[in-house]
């Protein structure tokens, strides 16, 4: 079983880094990329906070690669996949705390990382270490929005403890909806 669980947690990571490059373009603009946010909150949610991190990097790596991307792709993305999941576990499963753990670590922390990349390593000039953080800030939001209703609609029908018993991750859900033989 436990091998079992590992094996479809690697396929998992999989799918979300391929969703991640393909769905990333929509709603994006330099230092917005809200698409994102979603990919790191249902990432850390169903497979913990360091697949997160790698999915987020692995993302990342893929987007600078093959869309020519700045490394806002790396420093926008990783410190909020990793506190997404860490808030989401102290929490107990609230997401709420995914969604919170999204916005600190990306609209903020990321945000204000991305000033001495983009400056000292990317050449721009004229930015403040406050330029990405509200980009950065309305990006989480929005994704941390359709990451909640995604997440929530499975939570109610049960499904996300279910995705995520198969995984061999500890779901939150006490009571999932319906028959629990379905379970």
């Amino acid at each position: 079983m436990e091998r079992n669980s590992k094996l479809l947690k690697r396929i998992m990571m999989a799918m979300m880094v391929a969703m991640g490059v393909v769905i990333s373009p929509i709603l994006r603009i330099e230092g917005m990329c809200p698409m994102s946010s979603v990919i790191n909150i249902v990432c850390a949610v169903i497979l913990g906070p360091w697949y997160a991190l790698l999915c987020a990097v692995m993302i990342g790596i893929l987007r600078m690669a093959v869309m020519a991307i700045p490394p806002l792709a790396l420093t926008g993305a990783v410190f909020g996949a990793f506190l997404s999941g860490v808030l989401y576990r102290a929490s107990k499963g609230n997401l709420i705390f995914a969604v919170l753990g999204e916005v600190i670590g990306t609209g903020i922390i990321g945000a204000l990382m991305s000033y001495p990349v983009m400056t000292f390593i990317w050449g721009r000039a004229g930015l403040t270490w406050l330029f990405y953080v509200p980009l950065f800030f309305m990006a989480t939001i929005i994704g941390g929005i359709i990451a909640f209703a995604f997440l929530q609609a499975l939570s109610l029908s049960g499904m996300l403890a279910k995705i995520q018993r198969s995984l061999g991750e500890e779901a939150y859900d006490k009571q999932p909806i319906g028959n629990k033989e379905e379970y």
